[in-house]
């Protein structure tokens, strides 16, 4: 039995409706150590017979077997896997890959064997080494001359020990010296006992085989033993072929990303910039939340829910936030004082709501003047100090005792003495505001106070502690019912229900009685404003990366326009479709990563110099990119990269190898 038989192989093209029969059944037995040369003229269907030897074309009738099995050329994985293993190319125009070196068109057929990684190396130069271009492995195939190109392509053809070499014109582009030596070669590879077919319409090539066969007009003239075939020992141990691996299709991948390396960096560019204004505007809105925290934070804690009285009725409570609501009562506050004060009553009624340890209660006055030598300061609040509030709002002294009084540094102590503000301290201050006695007539009270310390809240404040405050309103006979207070919650997280809880509570009308409101429930308001307008503005930043994605999209096409006969040698080499998609997508994948890391340089650089400069004003880095932002950056450019390379690489992958490899 035959190595290789084919049987009655009929092809024809169609020119419309016409039918071109190119081979008119033909039927050959070929044998391993043969040197068998197919002789004929051009269009007389050689190349089209050696397509359908390599398993490249599969639109013909008749039937090709291998050692007694049929090639099944419909089994897509079956004629990939029958190319790797089974053929080895050689052809006239030496279809060498432009981008890679001398070395790495040859491992390219290696990263399909099961050899290792040293292993494939050291094969690669020992071929090489075998068609003298043992000095050449680290140059282009522009650098090189027609008979070391034809050289390389032998290398690269013998590289995964393939039982079938099929050289198509192998010596048509080549002078007589290098003429000579390729087929000396071909005869040499015959003689390891594999089986060479090699097309020509030369003579004195053909001659150089064992058998000459002759084809024309679609069919055998003639078949020719010249010489008989070299002997097969049968003892020689074959490498096993196996699919391109992943980590093999990512490395070529980087290497014609590297070769491109200028026009991808504009792509890389492009991308960059819209992943990095998602990427900043991610990072300052952390840390507006993170500012916005902190100063709230710094004036209350969290485990004291402040409580003021409820003086909206049903209907204008309808629909509106409980910090709405607070801001009806302090408004009220000015009007009629007597109606926004908390009653003993309503506090007994806070004291009694599960996890509420104790209520403490206090004063706030609206609009106050404060005075110093001459200089008068308004303050939107007068305060009382009570254990709720939270001492790290203190920046120099200490909590208000009797008599004395805390000032704001920002509206007060630095107006003073911008360069030395804590001088305020152990000085007098005189602070004006307006009291109601019981029947809601304005008491203007003016006191003097040493100032204790210096605080820095968010809005600007006096605080003195209770007693003092409740001492001043009873010397003057105004009314000293309390105008909020403030619940000491057991844990921290029984704070919502509790505030819940004190909100059900209702006077004998049905009415809400008190409001209730946390620091944690105004800050999660404040913040899913913050985060509304940051995921806004970082939507419309976003919009670059649609032309990003358009970009990448436009550059694959090109891609793999350009690399269309390349598309075709790997497919030949026995590379699926599989393979193809994903050494595109790779390359795409790649230019996401490198754009994602650009995006991440540009936006710590930036971040860090606007952290610098707004340091010096808020004293607080207002830039904060967290770890879930670069998580989320790095995603986002991967699969904007991913979603933009799946279309060309799908069409690279349908390309025909015959028509790739006829490409320019």
């Amino acid at each position: 039995m035959a190595f290789l038989e084919l049987r009655n192989i009929k092809k024809s093209y169609f020119l419309g409706q016409q039918e071109f029969a190119v081979l008119k059944g033909i039927d050959l037995d070929f044998e391993l150590g043969d040197f068998v040369s197919v002789l004929g003229e051009s269009g007389g269907g050689k190349s089209t017979l050696m397509n359908i030897i390599g398993g490249l074309d599969r639109n013909f009738e008749g039937e090709v077997t291998i050692e007694g099995r049929s090639l099944d050329h419909k089994q897509e994985q079956k004629l990939d896997e029958y190319r790797r293993g089974t053929i080895g190319y050689i052809y006239q125009s030496y279809n060498l890959i432009s981008h890679l070196t001398v070395l790495e068109n040859v491992l390219i057929s290696l990263d399909m064997t099961a050899l290792g990684h040293k292993e494939r190396e050291e094969r690669a130069k020992d071929l090489l080494a075998r068609v003298g271009l043992a000095d050449q492995i680290a140059k282009h195939p522009n650098q090189l001359s027609g008979g070391q190109k034809q050289r390389v392509a032998i290398a690269r053809a013998l590289a995964p020990d393939p039982q079938v070499i099929i050289a198509d014109e192998p010596t048509g582009a080549l002078d007589a010296q290098n003429t000579a030596e390729v087929l000396e070669l071909l005869q040499a590879i015959a003689q390891e006992g594999k089986l060479v077919i090699a097309v020509t319409h030369s003579q004195d090539v053909a001659n150089h085989g064992t058998r000459i066969v002759h084809l024309a007009d679609g069919k055998i003239d003639s078949d020719e033993r010249v010489h008989p075939a070299y002997p097969v020992t049968g003892e020689e141990v074959r490498l096993d072929s196996k699919a391109m691996p992943l980590s093999a299709s990512f490395q070529n991948a980087w290497k014609h990303f590297a070769h491109n390396f200028w026009r991808n960096s504009l792509i890389m560019l492009g991308t960059a910039i819209g992943l990095f204004a998602v990427l900043l505007f991610s990072g300052l809105g952390n840390g507006v939340n993170a500012y916005i925290n902190k100063q709230v934070s710094d004036l209350a804690n969290p485990d004291y829910p402040t409580i003021v009285k409820n003086v909206s009725t049903k209907e204008q409570s309808k629909g509106k936030e409980a910090t709405d609501l607070m801001q009806n009562t302090y408004q009220t506050m000015m009007i009629d004082y007597k109606k926004a004060t908390l009653s003993e009553a309503s506090l007994h009624q806070i004291e009694k709501v599960k996890h509420v340890k104790r209520v403490l209660p206090g004063y706030t006055f609206m609009n106050v003047t404060m005075a110093y030598q001459g200089h008068d300061v308004q303050t939107p609040k007068y305060q009382s100090w009570t254990p709720a509030t939270n001492k790290s709002i203190i920046k120099a002294g200490h909590a208000p005792k009797q008599g004395e009084i805390l000032v704001d540094k920002k509206s007060f102590a630095k107006e003073m003495d911008a360069k030395n503000w804590q001088s305020i301290i152990g000085q007098e201050v005189t602070m004006s505001f307006v009291a109601y006695d019981a029947n809601n007539t304005p008491i203007p009270l003016t006191k003097t106070f040493k100032v204790a310390g210096v605080v820095d809240s968010v809005s600007p404040v006096a605080i003195t502690n209770l007693a003092t405050m409740k001492q001043i309103l009873q010397d003057e006979g105004a009314n000293t019912d309390y105008t909020f207070a403030s619940a000491q919650i057991d844990q921290t997280e029984n704070v919502k229900q509790a505030v819940k809880d004190i909100n059900g509570l209702k006077d004998s009308t049905g009415t809400q009685n008190v409001l209730a409101i946390s620091i944690g429930s105004m800050l999660d308001t404040i913040n899913t404003i913050v985060s509304l307008a940051t995921n806004v503005l970082a939507a419309i930043s976003g919009i670059s990366l649609l032309v990003s994605a358009l970009m990448i999209i436009v550059t694959m096409y090109m891609s793999v326009s350009e690399r269309t006969k390349e598309i075709g040698i790997l497919r030949a080499l026995g590379e699926s479709k599989r393979d193809i998609r994903r050494l595109f997508t790779s390359e795409s994948l790649i230019i996401g990563v490198m754009s994602a890391i650009l995006a991440l340089v540009m936006a710590y650089g930036l971040g860090f110099a606007m952290n610098a400069a707004l340091y010096k004003i808020a004293k607080f880095n207002m830039i904060q990119v967290s770890v879930n932002n670069i998580i989320f950056t790095i995603i986002v450019a991967l699969v904007i990269s991913f979603l933009a390379a799946l279309l060309p690489a799908r069409r690279a992958s349908r390309l025909n190898p015959i028509d790739a490899l006829a490409a320019d």
